[in-house]
């Protein structure tokens, strides 16, 4: 039975686009609207992914910490997160969710104990940040197990040996990071350049989900989308803190900013190459 995030992919695949796939931190900015946002995302969104709020957040930026801040602040923890991942799947159960946090957190917890909630929970793909390959071969081996999808990371500094055994050992999907930067920072090479490392990953395994992931904006996507799928975290989380600060529905701007990227990755009268 082919996965949620297969599923998902194929179906964006067949509309000639790439997967959009979305990111929010858990709890930003109180759990109830947390939950309302991954909701009203859900719509447009083809996969979404969900963070734990960590307080030494080293690969994200400054959006993105802010969000985890505010939600850590609010006493968010481990156990909400997956709840409010719970209740999602309740509301929208073929809608793939991706838990994105760190691995310190996750050896706290208990390994066992973790990837038991995950499937509980119903999650379909697990991002363990400061977990590299091939240090995480034997949890991902456990996630595997546990039916969630562990995401490999590579990034441009990946050498081709590396980068092989990775996409061996990968499941569902890679995520290459675009740049060397945290979250969030403006595209420090051309779109061009990161599409010509992305074709040299897909050449490894074009069966293989590759998405591109750090520095995509509005303005952005658009030059990006001969990728399998692209993740957008950033520019909805600076959407939420705008909200908050001017005091506004940050539910129904977020909608709006989701929509407009959706639609800059549509291949309107055009094949995708």
């Amino acid at each position: 039975m082919a996965s949620l995030i297969n599923e998902a992919f194929k179906k964006a695949k067949n509309e000639n686009r790439p997967t959009l796939l979305t990111y929010t931190v858990a709890g930003d900015n109180t759990k109830k609207k947390s939950l309302e946002i991954l909701k009203s995302i859900s719509a447009h969104a083809d996969i979404c992914e969900l963070g734990f709020p960590h307080n030494t957040p080293i690969a994200d930026g400054g959006q993105i910490q802010t969000s985890a801040y505010r939600a850590i602040k609010n006493g968010i923890k481990i156990n909400d997160v997956f709840s409010i991942a719970k209740s999602f799947k309740i509301f929208k159960k073929t809608k793939p969710i991706i838990l994105m946090g760190y691995y310190n957190m996750i050896f706290q917890y208990d390994e066992n104990k973790f990837l038991k909630r995950c499937k509980n929970s119903k999650i379909d793909g697990l991002i363990v940040v400061d977990l590299p390959y091939p240090e995480n071969k034997k949890f991902a081996s456990k996630c595997k197990k546990s039916g969630v999808n562990f995401i490999q990371l590579v990034s441009p500094t990946t050498s081709d040996k590396r980068l092989k055994k990775i996409i061996k050992d990968s499941h569902d999907m890679v995520y290459y990071i675009s740049m060397l930067s945290t979250t969030g920072g403006k595209l420090k090479v051309s779109s061009e350049k990161i599409i010509e490392k992305y074709a040299r990953i897909k050449k490894l395994n074009e069966s293989k989900n590759v998405v591109i992931g750090f520095g995509i904006t509005e303005k952005t996507i658009k030059s990006l989308r001969k990728a399998d799928g692209l993740v957008v975290g950033s520019a909805i989380c600076k959407e939420i803190s705008s909200s908050i600060q001017k005091r506004q529905n940050a539910v129904t701007n977020v909608i709006k900013i989701v929509k407009k990227l959706k639609n800059k990755i549509k291949w309107t009268g055009l094949l995708k190459l």
